[in-house]
């Protein structure tokens, strides 16, 4: 992280650090040694269902409370898991929360919505569209709460900025203390900001992104989240990132993850979403094949958490119950 720099106040969400786990059964299955893959169960943070998100919730949310914030305002997909774990946030904090959401009311109403519900947050649909539009109507919505006299503060897509993704730089620092010799980081690329701070903490090499298909340049995305952080310039060319798992597109069910889901799930007992851990295991398997992961590396996957997601993707849980068998 760049010498000098003001440390923003960071809001208590969690116990860290979170475990970090072998893998071997998943790992020989891959064709890597016994001791080569290692989990990092960011899934099992406490709050709100466990996920990624609550690293970058601690530093975003310390900063809303330290300017008197009094209600978060946050966009994601109607499945997103940063806005569930925003709402738990806010419910931890004891601050309202509104939710600007893609789709319309209606659409889906399982997964992170029941969730969303029941961490008492309010939710604004707005329609189909990019980040952009999101951004415009989270901006509308806040205009709106100043005016009933509210504070509100605007948490980024995917808690991901530079002030989120220092929870990621200290992901880093854990890891560092918990496999020093660690190769590879291997994490599901989304809105950027986990990946950002990995890079900063842990240098553009030794940490592989699997592109969701949340954010139009990935690359581009993690450079500007990542270079505010960091001595040491960070272009979007230095960027170890693999684009052959979005398929269709972001919230689409491919057989490579389906693939990767069920081999978790039947050599380590472990439970991948299909969006991001999913599409994060599709990515290390293609690695491995491709000889960009090697055997004899110590290679980290991130759990990134999702399992709420798993049941509001009604494609994948149709596939996970064709598995089942007659005792």
């Amino acid at each position: 992280m760049t010498s000098g720099q003001h440390t923003p106040p960071r809001a208590s969400l969690a116990t860290w650090p979170t475990p970090l786990e072998p893998a071997p059964r998943l790992a020989h299955a891959l064709g890597l040694g016994a001791d080569d893959l290692w989990i990092k169960r960011d899934d099992l943070i406490g709050l709100g269902g466990g996920g990624n998100k609550v690293r970058k919730l601690e530093w975003l949310c310390g900063a809303a409370v330290a300017d008197g914030a009094t209600v978060l305002v946050t966009t994601g997909a109607s499945q997103s898991n940063h806005a569930r774990l925003t709402a738990a946030a806010g419910a931890r904090l004891g601050l309202d929360v509104v939710l600007v959401l893609a789709g319309s009311s209606g659409s889906s109403s399982s997964g992170n919505l029941a969730l969303d519900g029941l961490f008492g947050a309010r939710v604004v649909w707005a329609g189909e569209g990019d980040a952009g539009t999101l951004a415009t109507a989270a901006e509308h919505v806040a205009q709106r709460l100043r005016r009933e006299g509210a504070v509100p503060a605007l948490i980024p897509f995917g808690g991901s900025s530079p002030v989120g993704a220092r929870g990621y730089v200290e992901c880093a620092r854990e890891l560092l203390l918990q496999a020093p010799e660690l190769n590879t980081v291997v994490t599901a690329l989304g809105s950027g900001g986990t990946m950002a701070g990995l890079v900063a903490g842990l240098s553009p090499d030794r940490v592989l992104g699997v592109h969701c298909g949340a954010v139009p340049s990935p690359a581009t995305t993690v450079s500007a989240l990542a270079t505010p952080l960091t001595d040491t310039p960070c272009p979007p060319p230095a960027l170890r990132i693999r684009l052959d798992q979005v398929g269709a597109g972001y919230g689409t069910l491919t057989e490579p993850v389906m693939s990767a889901l069920t081999l978790a799930a039947r050599t380590e007992g472990l439970v991948l979403d299909p969006i991001y851990t999913g599409r994060a295991l599709a990515g290390l398997t293609a690695a491995v094949e491709s000889g960009d992961i090697t055997p004899g590396q110590r290679t980290v996957l991130l759990h990134s958490g999702g399992l709420p997601g798993l049941f509001g993707h009604p494609p994948t849980l149709a596939r996970a119950e064709e598995g089942l068998t007659d005792g």
